[in-house]
């Protein structure tokens, strides 16, 4: 399924290709752009199953190794 890019479409589809780019989580990009972190994630996921192509979201690592001296 395959979806014309609509002006809002095109809005929240910038919005993910832009903190893709600056490699920054979703939720950080968010409150740097005033937008909504539930909105953000709602069109990604509506993009995605509509067939538009959507760039691969930030993913930190949750975990940093640590070394223990003694």
């Amino acid at each position: 399924m395959t979806c014309e890019l609509n002006p809002t479409r095109a809005f929240w589809l910038g919005h993910l290709y832009c903190a893709s780019a600056l490699n920054m989580p979703l939720s950080d990009y968010a409150i740097s752009q005033a937008l909504s972190l539930p909105d953000l994630l709602t069109w990604e996921k509506r993009l995605s199953v509509q067939g538009l192509p959507v760039p691969p979201r930030c993913r930190p690592a949750r975990f940093v190794p640590v070394e223990v001296t003694t």
